[in-house]
């Protein structure tokens, strides 16, 4: 299951922060780190924090965008410790490992953490599955990335010690079965407000809340292969018979 799974670290501020990271991952096992545009890597203090795990570091890859760094991934999860205006499944650390260990099929998995100061923005967080939220102390909830990505690494690992290696080997399925992963229902989405605009359904120029409203219910949705090329058909069919009767 672990080597199943991404962290991902999104536009990190601070190198000390990307080393500590990779120290915690490595402490539980995880070996795939994915960087979104950090501002300073690769880092002499990023090494230096990583106290030893300079494969991790070696092995990292950066990207320019969230959308590139989870496009291969089935199931996304962002971490969040605000409220937002828009509810979206929101799951604890214990919650979260439930899901992904019920979910073979939904692998490889994505974990976004955000930056320092903000963590991820609403439109970061409207690509994801799911929001995990650490329960810390309300009154100071000011958990450093590192940490963050160490409790959740934590939970990663006693899971992947319970688990039943006869589990996985026991799946199978057919590909249309196979979970969708964020690229294949990126375009679904795009595809969406496209044909939604073509109609006259979404005014691009006064969106309220209906985008997010979309992402949110195929998020709770977690696709599969084949019903997205089904919605995509049929979507299909819709500009076929709007071209027919226009022309």
């Amino acid at each position: 299951m672990l080597d199943q799974i991404k962290i991902i670290l999104c536009f990190t501020s601070h190198p000390g922060n990307i080393g500590a990271a990779a120290r915690a991952m490595k402490t539980m096992g995880l070996s795939q780190l994915v960087l979104v545009s950090p501002k300073d890597f690769p880092s002499e203090e990023a090494s230096a924090r990583s106290s030893g795990a300079l494969d991790i570091l070696d092995n990292a890859i950066v990207v320019d965008s969230v959308e590139e760094a989870i496009k291969d991934c089935k199931l996304v999860i962002g971490t969040s410790s605000r409220s937002r205006a828009l509810p979206w499944p929101l799951v604890e650390p214990r919650e979260m490992v439930q899901i992904i260990n019920e979910k073979p099929q939904a692998r490889p998995v994505a974990i976004l953490f955000g930056r320092e100061s903000v963590g991820l923005l609403n439109e970061e967080l409207q690509l994801c599955n799911y929001h995990v939220n650490i329960p810390a102390n309300p009154e100071y909830m000011s958990l450093n990335l590192a940490s963050a990505v160490q409790i959740i690494s934590y939970e990663l690992r006693l899971q992947f010690l319970n688990e039943s290696p006869l589990k996985e080997e026991a799946f199978e399925q057919k590909d249309s079965e196979t979970t969708a992963t964020s690229e294949q229902v990126e375009g679904l989405y795009q595809h969406i407000e496209q044909t939604m605009m073509t109609t006259d359904f979404f005014d691009p120029e006064n969106p309220k809340l209906l985008s997010a409203r979309m992402r949110r219910l195929f998020a709770k949705s977690q696709l599969n292969q084949g019903e997205v090329n089904i919605l995509r058909g049929f979507l299909a069919s819709i500009e076929k018979y709007i071209k027919r009767k226009t022309s």
